[in-house]
């Protein structure tokens, strides 16, 4: 039997809408970015499109910043297991940010590994929400607006 060569593609990452993991409907895209503020609720993640490896076992990763479980021990990388269901089949890895807040912050890795070979490697740089960091170039040049009358008012 021929081994299957896969064709995976990284369609979107960043901002998503809440997901209902019961539902076969992926979260809608919302912002392409890796920066992501740390807010109650906020999906983020990444879909992928894998053509021609069906049936093929999927491995996934969030490597996080170091959330701990109740009893205050570090939790170990979120991992598991899917298979390609079809031929052409889109994949949604993400996570969402949860009280407390504080250990959410850092950087978040995701990754994808198909027959042992990395796919998709993104990684989130979730941070506090009022400490966004600036997409603005700095003002090089200040104007003052005057108005001034209409000359047929004087």
């Amino acid at each position: 039997m021929a081994k299957q060569n896969p064709r995976v593609t990284v369609r979107t990452y960043g901002i998503y809408s809440k997901w209902n993991g019961g539902s076969k409907e992926l979260p809608s895209f919302q912002e392409a970015t890796t920066q992501i503020p740390a807010v109650v609720d906020i999906e983020f993640g990444l879909v992928v499109n894998i053509v021609g490896g069906k049936n093929l076992p999927l491995e996934y990763c969030i490597d996080h910043p170091g959330i701990r479980d109740e009893a205050g021990r570090l939790r170990s990388p979120f991992t598991g297991l899917e298979y390609v269901r079809t031929n052409d089949w889109d994949f949604y890895l993400g996570d969402t940010i949860w009280e407390p807040i504080d250990d959410k912050i850092g950087p978040w890795r995701m990754t994808l590994q198909l027959q042992g070979r990395t796919v998709a490697d993104v990684t989130f740089d979730v941070h506090r929400a009022s400490a966004k960091p600036s997409r603005r170039r700095p003002t090089q040049h200040r104007y003052l607006l005057i108005r001034m009358p209409r000359p047929d008012a004087m």
